[in-house]
């Protein structure tokens, strides 16, 4: 099951499974109330009753936890219903005699406590059938939920597959051709030429970022050495971005990354903080607690917590998706990423590694 799947899974799940179990819950402690309720009456019951036959002069059998002891005292405003709780007796007072006086009796709780406990369980047991029960049926109707929605996603996956696949060729095509151009003299230069070369590179960044995450869900993560990869992605920006001074302060660091999809946040990460960077301006990559930092001197981010939604851009040129697929990617490896940033003075990345 995917990522994204999974996460639809469990909302269905704790949506079917939560409200049964919710019910479930509050059934059994209203229920086990209103039996506890029943069961101090019936002992109220068995007092009045323990009375009668005191009085009647029947036999008590059965009765070693009933005692009575005769009171000769006034209650004012005695009334039948009294019946008293503590932590070891039910007490009742009952009429003795015409004459007066009072029964005081007391009936001991211990019984009425293992009847509780048995309640108790009885009740706990049932729950957790139901709630095992009602388990295995959300789990069931989850999937078939799930259903539709994953046959929606594979066609779409594999629509998605097969267009980035189709566009390699054109795009591969038009680069070597941009390359053959720049080799002619007199067109080299050419501003029209060069507005297209950048959009071209541009869109072959993308179709690569694209690449590599419709494989998001696949990847094999390992230990992977990231100074090296930093370096190679220095390397090429180098050539790119002339002017700008790179800075890499990482002596051998290590983490669980996918390397392919990390060299890609590398790479996009790097570029916008070239593409975006003042003039001779500098980009220092670094390590602190076992997190890359990614540090440039460019224009900065106004709206930092919106900057890794799907589409949103603050300049003119760029996609809106960069940073986007960088979030995905980060989230497939369970990287952390964050940011700070200040308008004119530049931007920090901040990626929360996993290390060896």
């Amino acid at each position: 099951m995917l990522r994204h799947e999974k996460k639809a899974f469990w909302k269905f799940f704790s949506i079917y499974f939560g409200s049964v179990a919710l019910l479930i819950l509050v059934t059994g402690f209203f229920y086990f109330e209103d039996q506890k309720k029943s069961m101090i009456e019936k002992e109220h019951f068995s007092m009045i009753e323990y009375v009668r036959k005191f009085k009647m002069k029947e036999p008590l059998l059965n009765q070693t936890n009933i005692t009575h002891e005769i009171k000769d005292l006034y209650i004012e405003d005695f009334s039948m219903e009294n019946f008293e709780i503590n932590e070891n007796y039910f007490i009742k007072y009952m009429p003795h005699k015409w004459e007066g006086g009072y029964l005081l009796v007391k009936k001991d709780k211990s019984f009425y406590y293992v009847k509780l406990f048995e309640m108790k369980l009885y009740i706990i047991t049932v729950q957790v059938l139901l709630l095992m029960f009602f388990a295995t049926l959300s789990y069931f109707l989850s999937m078939r939920a799930l259903k539709p929605m994953q046959e929606a996603i594979t066609k779409l996956d594999n629509f998605s597959k097969d267009l980035i696949h189709d566009l390699n060729t054109p795009i591969t095509s038009i680069l070597l051709n941009m390359k053959l151009l720049n080799k002619v003299e007199h067109i080299s230069h050419n501003k029209a030429l060069q507005r297209i070369k950048r959009s071209v590179e541009d869109i072959s960044e993308l179709h690569n970022s694209l690449t590599i995450l419709l494989e998001e869900e696949t990847m094999l993560i390992q230990n992977e050495n990231i100074s090296e990869m930093v370096e190679d992605v220095i390397l090429t920006h180098k050539r790119l971005f002339p002017d700008i001074k790179y800075e890499s302060d990482i002596e051998s660091f290590y983490a669980h990354v996918n390397k392919k999809a990390f060299k890609q946040i590398l790479v996009n990460l790097i570029s916008n903080a070239s593409k975006y960077n003042a003039k001779n301006g500098f980009v220092k990559i670094y390590v602190e607690n076992e997190t890359l930092c990614i540090q440039d001197s460019g224009v900065g981010i106004k709206n930092v917590d919106e900057v890794f939604e799907r589409s949103y851009k603050e300049h003119v040129s760029g996609h809106g998706l960069g940073l986007d697929i960088v979030k995905r990617l980060c989230e497939a490896m369970e990287i952390k990423i964050t940011l700070s940033s200040k308008v004119g003075e530049g931007t920090t990345f901040f990626l929360k590694l996993k290390g060896s």
